[in-house]
């Protein structure tokens, strides 16, 4: 897991959703890249963040991508962040004996615009949270961030400078992620991605 390094965070607003990653794709310590991003649509409104191993991290995506597709087709209907998340899940759980090195990060609004946030860890077992989830290997350091700027109901102005500096903060204290970040807000009628810049040391 700590190979290519990555952190990634989601956090519930007011009717809206935050999911925000680092850039660095590392060699353990050398830094190889600081454009490296780590979350992804599934759809329009729901968005997931695969921290971990880099080539897992493409392969999941790509996986996850074509199972959201055959779900379209099929159900002919958009997935909903929480029937995404158990597919997550249930992917991650089919290789569980030599499984794919990523800790996923959903956040998204269902149909009711609710917001929706959950993780798993590399064999799918999913944690389910009201305020925010983390994972990467800046976990640690973004859970005690998180703990100290978070408050309930937050507008997505606010939201964003939370989770931006809850992400920018934690990074800082660790070497295997940072070089920079990028948020995306979810709201009911639009989603808003925004670039951070960090420390390049």
């Amino acid at each position: 897991m700590e190979l290519n390094g990555g952190s990634c965070i989601a956090m519930v607003g007011k009717g809206c959703v935050a999911i925000a990653c680092d850039l660095r794709l590392g060699n353990q310590a050398l830094t190889v890249a600081c454009n490296f991003e780590k979350v992804f649509p599934a759809t329009d409104r729901t968005y997931f963040g695969l921290p971990g191993l880099a080539s897992d991290t493409i392969t999941v995506r790509d996986k996850l991508r074509q199972r959201v597709n055959l779900y379209g087709m099929k159900e002919e209907r958009t997935i909903e962040p929480e029937t995404f998340c158990h597919l997550v899940s249930s992917t991650l759980y089919e290789r569980r004996f030599g499984p794919y090195f990523v800790e996923p990060v959903v956040a998204g609004l269902n149909s009711k615009d609710e917001p929706f946030i959950a993780a798993t860890d590399l064999i799918g077992c999913i944690n389910f949270a009201k305020d925010f989830v983390v994972s990467g290997t800046a976990s640690e350091k973004l859970f005690g961030m998180a703990e100290s700027l978070w408050e309930p109901d937050l507008e997505p102005e606010d939201l964003f400078e939370t989770v931006s500096q809850t992400l920018l903060n934690a990074v800082d204290r660790d070497a295997y992620s940072g070089w920079g970040a990028v948020v995306w807000i979810i709201e009911k009628d639009k989603v808003t991605k925004r670039w951070l810049k960090a420390r390049m040391d």
